[in-house]
């Protein structure tokens, strides 16, 4: 899915870029990961910013009375539009859209006696195979934010560099949290069990990722117009 919205975006860039005498492209890095963007004018007070995002950041995490050894991936498509206040300034105000794959995989870890304790009750890798989790959010994220500086603007004879950067805000909305076990070898009773004491600790998963549904943007960039 995510390769798909890559390849749209791409098409998308490739007929901007076409359509425009003069085009950017900036190298970007911020609380986004790594990213590049195509930039093209659309008006006089008013530039396109079409891009791709990336970073992966793995870590360990405990909730409740489980730890969690965590995947993370940054991954976003974003189509961002900036209006400048006049002619000349490099402070403008930013709009957009993100299609947002950030996910998160969590792969519970047994405690130093080798088993989980889940909702305080304690069970073997026998009992229950193993327990994994996944966190992803909406994967349409409205964008605001503020910026300064123009990829477009000062080049000389239409070509140039420039530095830029990024204050914003995207929403991803409330965590779709899962949390499952491989199997159960515990009996009709015992499973019942694990299956509740298992929700609770993907509410408490849940609750711990509540805090990202606003996602905060900080981005430099180094541009380059022609």
């Amino acid at each position: 899915m995510f390769a798909k919205q890559i390849a749209l975006a791409g098409a998308a860039l490739l007929l901007s870029a076409g359509a425009s005498a003069q085009v950017g492209i900036t190298a970007d890095l911020g609380t986004t990961g790594v990213g590049a963007h195509l930039v093209v004018p659309m008006e006089t007070y008013l530039n396109g910013r079409f891009g791709i995002n990336y970073f992966k950041h793995d870590f360990s995490k405990t909730s409740g009375s489980v730890a969690y050894d965590v995947d993370g991936k940054l991954q976003s498509v974003d189509i961002l539009f900036d209006w400048y206040l006049r002619e000349g300034s490099s402070f403008h105000v930013t709009g957009g859209v993100l299609y947002n794959g950030n996910r998160l995989d969590a792969h519970a870890k047994p405690n130093a006696n080798g088993t989980f304790a889940l909702n305080g009750t304690g069970y073997t890798t026998a009992n229950i195979g193993g327990l994994n989790g996944t966190v992803d959010y909406r994967k349409a994220a409205p964008y605001i934010g503020i910026g300064w500086g123009n990829p477009l603007a000062g080049a000389k004879n239409g070509r140039g560099w420039s530095f830029n950067s990024d204050i914003g805000v995207f929403y991803m909305g409330n965590p779709n949290v899962k949390l499952v076990n491989w199997s159960c070898t515990l009996g009709t009773t015992g499973c019942a069990t694990l299956a509740k004491n298992i929700e609770v600790e993907r509410v408490k998963l849940q609750e711990d990722f509540d805090d990202l549904k606003v996602y905060p943007v900080l981005r430099a960039s180094v541009s380059y117009a022609f």
